[in-house]
């Protein structure tokens, strides 16, 4: 038998996945949660083969309860069932630790398929969770210097030439004050803590001759 714990803030929507899952001969609804504080203690205390989890609800969201199952049981099997599929959403759940994506527009039986499937470590995504998380892997990742503008780079080649703040003004035509905030947002764009890093960095990537 496949135990179940239900986390959802939709007393109906709780009440119809009950009922047809409790119809299925393999599947036991052995607790319903209403937010993702009580879901997190409920699966604590049932340690379910499977979790249906709910995004968003009131309190504490289907990401963080998902985080916090993550951390605090061993290789949960958690089912994220609903209506949202936005990036914000998808990414940050299935990196806390979610195994399937659904949406509630799924067929009751396409749900129960899902949960056997979990229950054996197999991950079911939504057609459209499928392509967007196909998209991010071919995504090359943005490195750090590809999100300087042209000036900051400009400013970023004549650090790592060793030149001053007032030599930068000097040869860009520009006020001492501007180079200054210029290089406030290259170091923190750059993640690095000084010129010198930011100079390291300049010269490791490329960036000048």
């Amino acid at each position: 038998m496949i135990r179940v714990v239900l986390v959802d803030d939709h007393e109906m929507v709780r009440m119809g996945l009950s009922a047809y899952l409790e119809s299925q001969k393999d599947i036991d609804v052995v607790g319903e949660a209403s937010d993702g504080e009580a879901g997190v203690q409920l699966a604590i205390n049932e340690r379910p083969d499977v979790i249906l989890m709910d995004l968003v609800m009131e309190g504490m969201d289907g990401v963080e309860a998902t985080r916090q199952i993550c951390a605090s049981l061993p290789d949960p099997k958690i089912i994220v069932l609903t209506s949202f599929i936005d990036d914000d959403k998808v990414y940050p759940v299935i990196e806390a630790g979610a195994l399937s994506y659904l949406l509630k527009t799924s067929k009751a039986s396409d749900i129960a398929d899902a949960i056997r499937a979990a229950s054996h470590g197999e991950s079911v995504l939504e057609a459209k969770v499928t392509g967007k998380m196909l998209s991010k892997m071919r995504r090359p990742e943005t490195k750090p210097h590809e999100t300087l503008t042209t000036r900051e780079i400009e400013i970023l080649r004549l650090i790592a030439d060793g030149k001053s703040n007032q030599e930068i003004a000097d040869a860009l035509f520009i006020a001492v004050k501007t180079v200054k905030t210029h290089i406030t947002n290259i170091l923190s764009k750059l993640d690095v803590d000084d010129r010198t890093q930011a100079a390291i960095y300049a010269h490791r990537n490329k960036l000048v001759e």
